[in-house]
């Protein structure tokens, strides 16, 4: 039972939507009816400003190093794979917001640099740089997390997996920012600018 429950704690700590909270407290909105309607950091940013994106950024990237740090303790190293999974999950589609949630990048930021810190920072690396390039969060957030799986695959098969796994629900999540990129209405990266 004890696996089970350290992944159950990990979907719970998904659920805790920082975004959302952020909106609530600093905004006094609901940040699921704004921008986007994603109760994610980039969408919070977007709409009420660099502070309190960066607050919602670190918030659900600090749930996802939680979420590994306490399945690794007390469940071991494939048990923090689940349980980084269940994280981004439960960030994704939290039950406590009727399954309405973010895209899963910070969570999954905050996971992959538990699961592997030197793949994960690689992979940041090459984020940072598509984004200071062409501007698109999305592009920035999909390229970096769908390069994972080839820089953790020396570390065996279960890693490869989940790698793979974090990589196709970011992807997912991000269906709608990939359409707009390829018809070019996707909007770039501005304090002021509005997400679509």
């Amino acid at each position: 039972m004890v696996p089970f429950i350290l992944v159950l704690i990990a979907y719970l700590l998904g659920n805790f939507s920082t975004s959302f909270l952020v909106g609530k407290f600093v905004g006094k909105i609901d940040i699921r009816n704004h921008g986007s309607g994603n109760a994610g950091s980039t969408n919070v940013f977007r709409t009420l400003g660099l502070k309190a994106g960066l607050m919602a950024f670190i918030g659900d990237s600090i749930k996802g190093v939680l979420a590994i740090y306490l399945a690794r303790r007390f469940g071991g190293d494939t048990v923090a794979l689940v349980a980084g999974v269940a994280a981004i999950v439960g960030h994704n589609w939290p039950v406590v917001l009727k399954f309405k949630g973010g895209k899963g990048i910070a969570t999954s930021i905050g996971v992959a640099l538990m699961i592997h810190p030197a793949s994960a920072l690689i992979c940041i690396g090459i984020g940072i740089v598509i984004l200071i390039l062409f501007k698109y969060v999305s592009l920035a957030s999909v390229s970096a997390i769908a390069l994972l799986p080839i820089f953790i695959y020396p570390q065996g098969r279960d890693y490869l997996i989940f790698s793979i796994v974090i990589s196709i629900m970011a992807i997912y999540r991000h269906r709608e920012n990939i359409k707009r990129l390829i018809n070019g209405t996707e909007s770039k990266v501005t304090s002021k600018s509005k997400s679509k």
